[in-house]
């Protein structure tokens, strides 16, 4: 019978811990180490942003645009089509700003809640883009936001305006998506791409098939956007959805309009109950 290489207990062993064995453990620590964290600061509930890693503040935006006035349009090949990314970047750094400020008063008024704990806290994948702008309009709030970090490949880094006791990493995204959904009593899903659009459908699939019982506000941010990348009415006239399944979210497309719609829905359904003493099990299931 071979050896073991060494005599570390198992929960030492870092080779077997990486393992493909070991898979459970690792899904298991994902789980249990924001519990620990949102328990010991209090946090009971979120309101998520979702939106593109690839929108800039208005000021990078302008300042990306300004190097091209001192170029030669000679010096690349690709220089129209780097000027036109350029100009477009300027053209969408306002969702930027407008989650930015959205995130700052939602932070303020959360802030001014007579709450034993910390309620409606922002949340966001915790990397650059829309991501940063809510974590960052928080910070200028003066309150608390939380960063779920991914593994991967390109664009994702922990931004800077995340506290370092509320940033996570993570390596399994179905985790990362549980902690997204588990707490939030609100979600926002800004412009953006395949991660954006994953999100926000998997968060309306859940709700069309009752696997969140909770009231959950989902605000889609700016109608004219969404509707020109999904043709919502033809999922209805195709049969593929009830007329009613669109009644799952609510387009807004001004941060006047977001921050109204989202306080009313707390007040209504959350601020007129008696407040929870812990993390609410069983929101999903």
């Amino acid at each position: 019978m071979a050896k073991k290489k060494n005599n570390l207990k198992a929960y030492e062993n870092l080779e077997f811990l990486n393992s493909s064995e070991a898979r459970i453990l690792r899904i298991l620590a994902e789980f249990l180490e924001p519990q620990k964290e949102f328990k010991k600061h209090k946090i009971i509930d979120t309101i998520v942003f979702f939106g593109s890693a690839r929108l800039k503040s208005k000021k990078d935006a302008i300042a990306e645009l300004n190097k091209f006035k001192t170029m030669n349009p000679n010096t690349t090949p690709k220089f129209a089509e780097e000027l036109r990314k350029a100009q477009h970047h300027v053209d969408t750094s306002r969702y930027y700003e407008d989650a930015v400020e959205l995130s700052r008063r939602l932070t303020e008024w959360s802030m001014g809640l007579k709450t034993f704990a910390r309620r409606f806290i922002i949340c966001t994948g915790g990397g650059p883009g829309i991501m940063e702008a809510a974590n960052k309009g928080a910070k200028l709030a003066g309150g608390y936001s939380i960063g779920l970090n991914i593994s991967i490949p390109y664009e994702q880094f922990i931004n800077k305006y995340v506290p370092p006791e509320l940033s996570f990493e993570f390596h399994y995204f179905f985790m990362r998506k549980f902690w997204f959904a588990y707490l939030a009593k609100c979600l926002i899903v800004f412009p953006g791409g395949f991660g954006t659009m994953d999100e926000f459908f998997e968060i309306v699939t859940l709700l069309q098939t009752g696997k969140i019982k909770k009231k959950m506000l989902l605000v889609v941010y700016d109608e004219k956007y969404w509707k020109s990348i999904i043709n919502l009415n033809g999922l209805v006239e195709n049969g593929v959805i009830n007329k009613s399944d669109l009644s799952y979210f609510n387009f807004c497309n001004t941060v006047d309009e977001a921050f109204t719609a989202i306080v009313n829905h707390f007040d209504k359904h959350y601020l007129t109950q008696k407040e929870p003493e812990a993390i609410e099990p069983g929101l999903i299931k």
